[in-house]
Formats: structure tokens, C-alpha cells, sequence
């Protein structure tokens, strides 16, 4: 299935975003960026410039603009004149950033500063074009001009070389490898992490790629399907009666030969819905890693009708 064209510029937002926190990390080390990681953020910040902002100036915007939303003032306008603005920052930041990779450090505190100016102007920005702008474009464009931004983004993807996108997604993830970007998950406290995973609606279940019990939730709250902390260690065949062992076996097997993304059951337990899901955990680079188990009573959810915007009783 296509994407949308709000889920292409959104996806370059959200790849954008993290080669800014990579780089900010680096800029706030000790020890200074490596040149060739500068040299790798010009190139990435072109895509950014030339690529992502054209996608919107023609074809997202002349569309809405036509539909009534006016170009000066509003929303558009603002957007308008932040791309402006950010245009101005690169090109003080992009001269001394090729000046540093050449191996300038004179121009280092300069670069970080323009750096650090560009980075929380498009941030800003991005979070205004995806609650704010985008919203309002999906309500005013039809199915037609939607398919005709989607085709403009390729478009200028396309005026730009082949595989445009997919060159640039690269040099982004080769400066977040090179930066290290931890994952977010590294910034929280152990016991936070594990408050939360207790707090989701949803118990959850991990096997390792070996087969055992790693891992599960709620394990101080009632749950659905009981279980102790004797699970952990256990091979998960030996959690399973022997009726279901064929479906355990074949769902494994698939997730690890890459045949299958999701496997899904529900129940009815008792006069409650049960909803249980298991889902391929892979890593950065395709490995498997093991399997999770989702397991939540939607007996609620599916009664719900209408709409609820308001907040009900505590």
C-alpha cells in the first residue's frame, strides 16, 4: 500500500529529528565532532533544504493556497517564512561546516551555535506542520489532490537523482551510528521503564530467540494469565499445553524465517473479550531477537460507540 503524502513528510521529519539529537550530542561532547561527521551533516541538511522543503513549497502548499488557506498570514505564511528563516541559518552554518570538515577548528563554536539555531527552528516547525498544518491540509484536500502531492513528492525526490530518499535516509543513519544516539529508553531510570511497561493496559510477555521466558509484566497485578517469576528461564514449549504446541512451533518459525509480522487470536474468557497478539522483535539491523506476547481484555473497548472529547468521572 502507498503511503500518504503526510506520512512521507512526516517520516522525513522524524529521520530529521533524530540527526539532530545525534548531532547536538556531539556538538556537547568534549571532544569535538569528527570532521567527516560534519561533513556528512551538510550533505544531510541539502536533502532537508532542497528535498523535504521543496516537497511542501510545490506541491502541499499551491494546493492549499488554492483550497482558500491564504499564502500571507495563517499558518501557511507562517510556514512559509520559518523555511525562509531556516534557509538564512544554512547558509551561515553550511560554510563553516565545510570549513571545519576541511579542518578548520577555529570555526567550531560558530558551527555549534548555528547548529543548535537551525536545529530548534526546524524542530519547532516540524511540530507545527504535524498537529497543526497537516491536520487541517487532510481535512480540506480530496482523494484526487492528496494522490497529486504524493506524486509532486516523488517528483522531486526524482529531479534529484534515483533513490533520492534512500541516499539520504543512509547518510542519515550513518551519522547516528557514528554519534551513538542511544535509544530513549536509555534516558530513563530502570524502575521508571519498568512502571511504565506495568502502567500499559496491556500485559506483556518477551522470549529470547532462543526460546525462553525473558520477560512479563504485571508481575505484582492481577493478570489475565497468571504466571510467577518461576517462568523466567523456562523454554516456552513448556508453557503451553500440548494441544496448542503446533502453533507455537509454527509462529517461531515463521517470525524467525521473516514469513510472518504478526500472529493474532482473541478469546472469550469468562464473558470477557481477550485480544492476544504476538509480534517479530527485531533489531536495528533485521536480526531476530525474540518474540513478544500482547495479551489485553478489550471487552470495554469494543462496547465503545460515538465519541467522547470530554473527560468523564475520576
Amino acid at each position: 500500500m502507498s503511503q500518504r503524502w503526510d506520512e512521507l513528510l512526516k517520516r522525513d521529519h522524524e529521520v530529521t529529528e533524530r540527526v539532530f539529537a545525534a548531532m547536538e550530542a556531539k556538538f556537547s561532547c568534549a571532544d569535538p565532532p569528527p570532521p567527516a561527521l560534519v561533513g556528512l551533516l551538510v550533505q544531510y541538511l541539502h536533502y532537508v533544504d532542497q528535498c523535504h522543503n521543496q516537497k511542501e513549497e510545490l506541491h502541499l502548499f499551491p494546493r492549499l493556497e488554492q483550497m482558500g488557506m491564504p499564502r500571507h498570514g495563517g499558518p501557511l505564511g507562517v510556514m512559509l517564512q520559518e523555511h525562509d528563516r531556516a534557509r538564512e541559518i544554512l547558509a551561515r552554518l553550511a560554510p563553516l561546516a565545510t570549513a571545519y570538515a576541511a579542518g578548520d577548528r577555529q570555526t567550531l563554536a560558530e558551527l555549534a551555535a548555528a547548529f543548535a539555531e537551525y536545529a530548534a527552528l526546524c524542530k519547532d516547525h516540524f511540530w507545527k506542520e504535524n498537529d497543526i498544518l497537516y491536520p487541517m491540509a487532510l481535512r480540506m484536500l480530496d482523494d484526487g489532490q492528496a494522490a497529486e502531492v504524493v506524486a509532486g513528492i516523488e517528483q522531486v525526490e526524482a529531479a534529484l537523482g534515483a533513490g533520492t530518499r534512500a541516499h539520504y535516509y543512509r547518510i542519515a543513519e550513518e551519522i547516528v551510528g557514528r554519534a551513538e544516539l542511544a535509544d530513549l529508553s536509555f534516558g530513563l531510570e530502570r524502575d521508571v521503564l519498568a512502571a511504565i511497561l506495568n502502567t500499559l493496559p496491556v500485559e506483556l510477555s518477551f522470549i529470547d530467540h532462543e526460546d525462553r521466558v525473558r520477560y512479563f509484566s504485571h508481575e505484582h497485578g492481577e493478570k489475565i494469565f497468571g504466571r510467577t517469576r518461576g517462568a523466567i528461564g523456562t523454554a516456552v514449549h513448556n508453557c503451553h499445553p500440548p494441544k496448542s504446541l503446533h502453533l507455537v512451533n509454527q509462529i517461531l518459525a515463521d517470525f524467525k524465517a521473516g514469513r510472518r509480522e504478526v500472529a493474532e487470536f482473541w478469546i472469550d474468557m469468562s464473558g470477557r473479550m481477550i485480544h492476544i497478539r504476538y509480534w517479530p522483535v527485531r533489531g536495528d539491523d533485521g536480526r531476530y531477537l525474540g518474540t513478544l506476547e500482547t495479551v489485553q481484555d478489550v471487552t470495554a473497548i469494543r462496547r465503545l460507540t460515538g465519541e467522547q472529547r470530554l473527560l468523564g468521572p475520576a
